[in-house]
C-alpha cells in the first residue's frame, strides 16, 4: 500500500475469491474462455448488424448497442479479475478504480434503458403494426440510443466526480471482485451520506420504473398476441419478443438479486458469486440468445462465413 501524507490511498486491493487459490490456474483459464466468447460473440453481432442489409431494423440497431454495453463491462473488469485469480488479489490504482465504478455503473445503467428502449419497440411492432414504421423512425432510434448513453454518462460522471473526491484514510482493502460503489463507500473516512442518498434516487427509477415499464408492456404485448386468430400467426408474434423476453428476465433477475435483496442475508462470498455470474454470464447469455432464437442472425453469420472463407 503507498499512501500521501499518511491519508490518501494511491490503490486498492481486490482480494476476489482468495479461498479458490488452489484451483487458480483452472479458474483462470475457464474465465479467460468466457471472456473471449463473450467478446467474440458481441463484437459479432455488432458486426453482423453493421454489414448486413437484413439486420437493418429498430430491434437489431438496438440489440448492436445493447452488445455494445456487454463488451465495455467485460473490458472493464474480466482483466484484473484475470489477473486477481493467478495472483492472490489484483491491486488497482485510486484513479483506475474510480474508472473502473464509472464504466461499469454507465453499462449496467445504460442497457437497463436500453431493455427498456427494445421492449417499447417491440410493444409498437406487435400492438400498433401500421404505425410502427412512421412512429420507431430512425431519428427516434437515434434519439433513444443517445439519449440512454448520454444520461448514464452524465449521471455517473457526476458520482464518480464525487466518489474521486472522497478520503480513504490507509484502509485499501476491498473483498469484492471489482470496485463497486458499495464496498468502496464503505472504507472512505469521510460522510458519504449524500453519495449513497444519490446513488438511491438514480438507481430506483433507471432500475425499477424500466422494470415496471418492460412488464406494462408485455403484459399489453401478450393480450395483443392472445387476439390473433391463427395460431402461426401468434406463434410468430411470440418469437419476435421472446429473446428479449428471456434477456430481460436473466438481467434482472441478477440485478434485483445482487443490489435489491439486502446484502445482510448473503455472506460475502455469495455477493461475489452474484456479481461474478452478472459480470461474466449474462454478457456471454445475450449474444447466444439471440444468435439460436434468430433465423436472421444465423443467415447473416452464414453469409459472412461464405464471403470470407
Amino acid at each position: 500500500m503507498r499512501v500521501e501524507n499518511q491519508t490518501r490511498v494511491t490503490e486498492f486491493l481486490l482480494l476476489g475469491f482468495k479461498d479458490l487459490q488452489s484451483l487458480r490456474i483452472p479458474v483462470f483459464f475457464v474465465f479467460l474462455g468466457i471472456c473471449m466468447m463473450t467478446l467474440t460473440g458481441n463484437l459479432l453481432i455488432i458486426v453482423l448488424v453493421s454489414t448486413s442489409h437484413k439486420l437493418h431494423s429498430p430491434m437489431y440497431f438496438f440489440l448492436s448497442h445493447l452488445s455494445l454495453t456487454d463488451i465495455l463491462i467485460t473490458a472493464t473488469i474480466v482483466p484484473n479479475m484475470l489477473h486477481g485469480f493467478l495472483e492472490e488479489g489484483a491491486t488497482i490504482s485510486f484513479n483506475g478504480c474510480i474508472t473502473q465504478f464509472f464504466f461499469y455503473g454507465v453499462s449496467v445503467a445504460t442497457e437497463c434503458l436500453l431493455l427498456t428502449v427494445m421492449s417499447y419497440d417491440r410493444y409498437l411492432a406487435i400492438c400498433h403494426p401500421l404505425r410502427y414504421t412512421s412512429i420507431m423512425n430512425i431519428r427516434l432510434q437515434y434519439h433513444l440510443v443517445f439519449w440512454s448513453w448520454f444520461l448514464e454518462f452524465a449521471i455517473l460522471l457526476c458520482m464518480a466526480t464525487q466518489l474521486g473526491m472522497l478520503q480513504f484514510c490507509g484502509l485499501n482493502v476491498i473483498d469484492h471482485v471489482f470496485c463497486d460503489l458499495a464496498p468502496l463507500l464503505e472504507l472512505s473516512c469521510t460522510d458519504t451520506s449524500f453519495l449513497k442518498l444519490e446513488s438511491a434516487v438514480f438507481s430506483i427509477p433507471i432500475t425499477f420504473y424500466s422494470f415496471i415499464f418492460i412488464i406494462v408492456t408485455y403484459v399489453s404485448i401478450f393480450l395483443t398476441i392472445l387476439r390473433i386468430p391463427s395460431t402461426s400467426g401468434r406463434q410468430k408474434a411470440f418469437s419476435t419478443c421472446s429473446s428479449h423476453l428471456t434477456v430481460v428476465s436473466s438481467y434482472y433477475g441478477a440485478l434485483i438479486t445482487i443490489y435489491q435483496v439486502p446484502s445482510r442475508g448473503h455472506s460475502v462470498n455469495l455477493n461475489k458469486v452474484l456479481s461474478l455470474l452478472y459480470i461474466v454470464v449474462t454478457p456471454l447469455f445475450n449474444p447466444i440468445i439471440y444468435s439460436l432464437r434468430s433465423q436472421e442472425i444465423r443467415a447473416a453469420f452464414g453469409k459472412l462465413v461464405s464471403k470470407t472463407g
